[in-house]
């Protein structure tokens, strides 16, 4: 495959409403979009990097310097060979894995389309459909949360996750435990305690959830050992994960019994084969979070959660979850708590190539 032509653009997308978690508050997604041409086929991916850097140190800017600065022009003319060959001439550059990731998932879609097959196969997806759970951001009051997460239930979702921070916690997750005491519960911290809270912490044991995602920094492996054998609930490593090495070491020192796997947060979907198949080994349970992605990212996730590992709900949630208007044809959706893995080559989605132009606030062509 020889790479002739490549569209890096940022888009804006207005979320239906503003989703909040203990960081920061997102009113609107700063989306970049990566296209490759090549023989007449043509791949996109996202690149999932945040308006700011309270989740990663990677941003918006961030990601479009180094794609645009220090590798689209290294790929732009030619032949690919294989994406892990590639993406290999790339290790020479320190950290940034969503803007590694990017170029990884375009390649792989671009791989699949040439060899005519769905992503999902091609990559060694076994599902069909795939388990869905949503994320519930921190709301203004307990009683709006409550008819949130009702109105999810209802929806068909398999698993809810709460967001909280220090002072929006234990009360708060009885509350909606004590609502529907049936239902499958998470909740995620995104870093926002540290060892000093462990008795708000042990609190939440009483709630029987499925995990508590992220409860310590993000490169705290210690503290999180630490505080696992203090608790029933079993943590869930989100941030701390970037790398199949991070999993090692987090397997070794106790610091989770579940993980999270993003494509875009550990440098693409080979890497993230790599840890699946790690905690397949070792009988770690993994699931597909999410990051307000588009439809694009959204299929990308979707193919990769169809391996046989991904045995919890991740945060996939269907396209009207985030968007009045998604940007793929057809749109994700949910039956029974389950989205269906798409069938067609590639991502399996068609992008709606004018709404794209419409959105796109800047371009750089090669």
């Amino acid at each position: 495959m020889n790479i002739d032509r490549i569209v890096l653009r940022e888009i804006k997308m207005q979320l239906k409403e503003p989703f909040e978690i203990s960081s920061g508050v997102c009113y609107e997604r700063r989306v970049i979009l990566l296209t490759l041409f090549s023989d007449g086929l043509v791949a996109w991916s996202e690149c999932v990097a945040g308006e700011d850097p309270g989740y990663s140190y990677e941003t918006c800017e961030t990601a479009w310097s180094i794609l645009t600065q220090l590798i689209l022009p290294q790929i732009i003319g030619k032949e690919i060979v294989s994406t892990p060959a590639r993406m290999k001439t790339f290790d020479w550059i320190k950290g940034h894995p969503m803007a590694k990731a990017a170029v990884e998932m375009a390649l792989l879609d671009l791989e699949a389309k040439a060899h005519n097959r769905p992503l999902s196969t091609f990559i060694g997806g076994e599902n069909q459909k795939v388990k869905v759970g949503v994320s519930v951001g921190l709301q203004p009051n307990d009683d709006e949360l409550a008819n949130k997460v009702g109105a999810f239930i209802e929806k068909g979702y398999s698993r809810i996750k709460l967001k909280i921070k220090p002072g929006r916690d234990v009360e708060m997750v009885g509350n909606i435990r004590n609502l529907y005491p049936d239902t499958p519960i998470m909740v995620d911290a995104n870093s926002a305690y540290t060892l000093k809270d462990l008795d708000i912490l042990k609190e939440l044991d009483q709630f029987d959830l499925m995990m508590i995602e992220q409860p310590l920094a993000y490169d705290d492996y210690l503290d999180h050992s630490r505080l696992q054998q203090e608790l029933n609930t079993p943590i869930c490593l989100d941030e701390s994960i970037r790398s199949v090495r991070d999993v090692k070491l987090a397997a070794e020192l106790g610091s989770c019994r579940i993980v999270n796997i993003k494509p875009g947060r550990v440098g693409g979907i080979s890497s993230s084969q790599a840890i699946h198949d790690y905690c397949l080994k070792k009988d770690i349970p993994v699931w597909c979070g999410g990051m307000l992605e588009s439809g694009v990212g959204r299929a990308h996730n979707v193919a990769l959660a169809s391996l046989p590992g991904f045995v919890l709900p991740g945060d996939i949630s269907e396209s009207q979850r985030y968007w009045a208007e998604d940007i793929v044809d057809p749109e994700f959706t949910i039956s029974n708590g389950l989205v269906e893995v798409p069938t067609g080559n590639g991502i399996g989605v068609a992008i709606l190539e004018d709404l794209v132009d419409r959105l796109t606030v800047q371009s750089a062509e090669y």
